[in-house]
């Protein structure tokens, strides 16, 4: 009886966890610089649009800094 019950709780545990996961801070810095190649100045998580994004600095080769929204789900830019 009790290894059924943790059976049940291993797969509630499993079942509730989401089917994606957020990139990380990392991730998010090297999806701008593929956008925009230079330095990455800053990234941090905000919300755009209701839904969370990285936003990274970038101090490019001309002395320009963009800023990039990375989608924090998916890694695509917005």
């Amino acid at each position: 009886m009790k290894s059924l019950l943790e059976l049940a709780c291993a797969l509630l545990i499993v079942m509730t966890t989401p089917a994606w996961a957020d990139i990380g801070r990392d991730e998010a810095a090297a999806a701008a610089q593929r956008v925009s190649a230079g330095r990455v100045l800053s990234v941090e998580k905000v919300e755009s649009e209701r839904r969370p994004v990285w936003r990274v600095k970038i101090l490019t080769a001309q002395g320009e800094v963009r800023v990039i929204l990375i989608d924090a789900v998916s890694g695509r830019p917005v």
